[in-house]
C-alpha cells in the first residue's frame, strides 16, 4: 500500500484551511504559481527537476485514518471531516521536467479551490526546491565535463531518501550512473560501483585484493590504486589484470598531477585503453580545473547532493488569482518589499532565434509568436494525472534545452542569467 504524503506539510497549511472553511473562502477558485524570484547567486540558469516525484506524491496525497489521527487536536472536527474526503480535483501545468528555468518562470501553475490547492504548497516546494537544486548543480558539472561521464556517489552524504531523489535528479541532468541502488529500483537509474579502500585493507596485500576483484568482476573492472603507493599499484594492477584493465581510480592527492603520472605509466605498460577515474570532493570548478588532465570520468558526491553550495532554488508558491463574488478570476499579488509578486495567471515561452534561446517570455496571454516555444504542459486535468513520462524523456529534454542556451551558459564565472526574462502585459507590450 502506498504511504500517504499528506502530512509532508506544515501545520499552518491546516489552520489556514480551517479558517477558510469557516469564512467560506476555501471554495473560491484560485491559481497558485511556483517560481523563483531570482537564481541562486552566480548561477546562469536553473534546471526543473522533481516533476515525476511530485506527481507520484500527489497521487498519494490522501488523509487516511493515520493522518487524521495525527491531526486530531490540530484542526476541528469539521475540518477533519473535509480532509477525510480530500482529493485534488484541479488542474496543474508545468515546465517539462529537465527544462531550464529563469527568474519569474512559472515552473508550476496550480488551479483549483483555495482549500485543495493551498494544501499542496509545502509538499511541492519541498520536492522542487531539492531536486531542482541538485539537477542545476549536476547540469553545470556535466557541461564542464565535456562528454566525460560523471558518476553520482553522494548517498552517504545526505538523508537516505534525499539520496534517492538526488540520484534521480543527477541522472536527469546528464550523469551517467549512480551508486544508489534504490534509485535503480524505483526510477531505472543505471548503477555502478566496484570497491573502496576497505576492500584493499581487508586483504593481506594489495595484490591479493586486486586478484580477488578481477577474478570476481572481470578485467573490465576499476581498481582503486591510491591505498598505498599509486605508481606501484598501477604496475601491479596491469600485471594482474593485463592491459585490458577497464580503469583505475584516484581518490586523493593532487588529482591533476597524479592523473598525468598515471597516464604515462599506463601507456608505458601498454594499457592505452585503461581509463582514469577521479573522485574526492569534486564540484564543477574542480572538474573544470581538470579539463586538460588525462581524466576519463568523475565521481561526485557531497557537492552534488548539496546543490554545490546552493541546496535550494528559492522557489516560492504564491496565490496570483482568485475568484471574486461574480465568479471571475481577478489578479492578486503580494506587495512586500523584495518579496513582491506579479498577479494574474501567466503562461511562458522561450524565444529561440537561429536555434539559440534569446529570452524567457512570461505573458498573461496563452498565445505566442512563431519564434516563441511554449513551455507549460498539462500535468493534471480535473484531478487526473496526465503528465507522467519516462525519466529518459526528461533527460533528453534537458540535453536539448542546454544545447539551445547561449555559449555563456558554459561559463563557471559568476554572472547574470544567460537570457533575460521579459514580462508581456495583457496589452502585448514586453518589458524586462
Amino acid at each position: 500500500m502506498t504511504r500517504s504524503t499528506a502530512l509532508l506539510t506544515d501545520h499552518y497549511e491546516l489552520t489556514m484551511l480551517q479558517a477558510a472553511l469557516a469564512s467560506g473562502a476555501a471554495h473560491r477558485r484560485c491559481i497558485f504559481e511556483l517560481f523563483a524570484r531570482r537564481l541562486p547567486e552566480g548561477r546562469r540558469y536553473g534546471v526543473v527537476a522533481g516533476t515525476g516525484r511530485a506527481l507520484e506524491g500527489l497521487a498519494a496525497f490522501r488523509f487516511d485514518d493515520d493522518a487524521l489521527g495525527v491531526l486530531d487536536g490540530v484542526v476541528d472536527d469539521a475540518t477533519l471531516a473535509w480532509l477525510a474526503d480530500y482529493r485534488f480535483a484541479g488542474d496543474v501545468w508545468g515546465y517539462g521536467e529537465g527544462e531550464v528555468y529563469f527568474p519569474d518562470s512559472p515552473v508550476l501553475v496550480v488551479e483549483g479551490t483555495f482549500a485543495e490547492a493551498v494544501l499542496l504548497e509545502t509538499f511541492l516546494l519541498s520536492v522542487f526546491n531539492h531536486d531542482s537544486a541538485v539537477a542545476s548543480a549536476a547540469s553545470r558539472m556535466t557541461l564542464v565535463a565535456e562528454g566525460r561521464p560523471c558518476i553520482e556517489m553522494g548517498s552517504r552524504r545526505t538523508h537516505e531518501e534525499a539520496a534517492v531523489a538526488a540520484a534521480r535528479a543527477a541522472y536527469l541532468a546528464g550523469f551517467a550512473t549512480s551508486s544508489n541502488l534504490a534509485a535503480r529500483q524505483r526510477y531505472g537509474v543505471p548503477s555502478a560501483g566496484t570497491s573502496a579502500h576497505a576492500f584493499t585493507l581487508v586483504h593481506d596485500s594489495e595484490d591479493d585484493a586486486f586478484r580477488a576483484q578481477v577474478a570476481s568482476l572481470g578485467t573490465g573492472t576499476t581498481l582503486l590504486v591510491d591505498t598505498y603507493d599509486v605508481a606501484e599499484a598501477v604496475r601491479r594492477g596491469i600485471e594482474i589484470a593485463g592491459t585490458g584493465l577497464g580503469a583505475v581510480r584516484l581518490d586523493s592527492g593532487d588529482l591533476g598531477v597524479l592523473a598525468r603520472d598515471v597516464r604515462r605509466e599506463l601507456d608505458a605498460l601498454g594499457a592505452h585503453d585503461t581509463r582514469i577515474v577521479v573522485t574526492s570532493d569534486l564540484d564543477e570548478y574542480a572538474i573544470a580545473a581538470l579539463a586538460a588532465a588525462p581524466v576519463d570520468g568523475y565521481g561526485v558526491g557531497t557537492r552534488l547532493v548539496t546543490g554545490s553550495g546552493h541546496p535550494t532554488c528559492g522557489f516560492v508558491y504564491k496565490l496570483v488569482a482568485r475568484e471574486d463574488d461574480d465568479g471571475r478570476l481577478v489578479p492578486v499579488a503580494k506587495r512586500s518589499p523584495q518579496k513582491g509578486s506579479v498577479g494574474g495567471r501567466k503562461w511562458a515561452a522561450r524565444r529561440v532565434v537561429g536555434g539559440r534561446a534569446v529570452a524567457e517570455v512570461v505573458s498573461h496571454a496563452d498565445t505566442f509568436a512563431e519564434d516563441e516555444r511554449p513551455l507549460l504542459r498539462p500535468l493534471v486535468r480535473a484531478g487526473e494525472i496526465v503528465g507522467t513520462e519516462p525519466l529518459d524523456v526528461a533527460r533528453e529534454r534537458h540535453a536539448a534545452a542546454v544545447r539551445e542556451l547561449p555559449v555563456a551558459a558554459r561559463s563557471m564565472a559568476r554572472g547574470e542569467p544567460v537570457i533575460p526574462t521579459e514580462h508581456r502585459t495583457a496589452r502585448g507590450s514586453v518589458a524586462p
